[in-house]
């Protein structure tokens, strides 16, 4: 089945997120009272790490900052509770999930097959102090993902291009729902592209701001 690709833009983004979650109950555990100044300054310290790593050129690999803020959008407007990313890199991309999951009493698995990265990003969700609510995982995410327990909420593909329509069919069944798959630089891999967007179960637009993020909804 062939599918016309659909591009937003971030307000869109928005808004199609607020829509998706009007029709179903509020997760259980998110806050719904106004923000504290607890909150404020947990939130100020992680953006402070992230704009230390852009000034620092600790970002290697990561998504820019168009593509964090989606990634934190779609994040908290879902309530997600168990997210789970495919390529740490230094944890730039993490901490933006981190910004959504300090707000819904979440928490961040995510993979890493670099050493070095993995270790820097563990220092970054330190200095963040999110360290609590982050899993760093190393290895092959091709033979760790498969240990994963579901459900999960939003799911983020962002490693090795040839692997990502693997990592799509190891992620699906774990995914809930009315869940997210995610997947950044889709520009590169046609046949992720061509997997998110001729499935039936599947209905995805794609976030042209950054640098090409893909917003794929599981519907069953």
């Amino acid at each position: 089945m062939k599918r016309n690709l659909v591009s937003v833009s971030l307000s869109a983004l928005l808004s199609i997120s607020l829509m998706a979650i009007s029709v179903r109950p509020v997760a259980t555990g998110l806050r719904q009272s106004s923000r504290t100044s607890v909150d404020r300054e947990a939130e100020n310290k992680i953006l402070a790490v992230l704009d230390k790593m852009v000034k620092s050129h600790q970002t290697y690999l990561s998504v820019p900052a168009q593509d964090g803020k989606a990634l934190r959008l779609l994040t908290e407007a879902t309530g997600a509770k168990n997210v789970v990313e495919i390529g740490t890199s230094t944890g730039y991309s993490g901490l933006w999930f981190c910004l959504a999951l300090q707000r819904t009493n979440g928490r961040l698995t995510t993979f890493e097959i670099d050493h070095q990265r993995a270790a820097l990003a563990r220092d970054h969700f330190q200095e963040a102090g999110v360290e609590k609510i982050v899993t760093v995982i190393e290895g092959d995410a091709h033979e760790q993902v498969s240990k994963l327990k579901g459900p999960i909420d939003v799911a983020f593909i962002d490693a090795d291009k040839g692997g990502y329509v693997d990592y799509l069919n190891k992620l699906l069944p774990l995914v809930r729902p009315d869940g997210l798959i995610l997947a950044h630089n889709v520009e590169m891999v046609p046949d992720y592209v061509k997997a998110v967007t001729s499935s039936a179960d599947l209905e995805t637009i794609f976030y042209t701001e950054g640098a090409g993020l893909s917003v794929t909804l599981k519907k069953h």
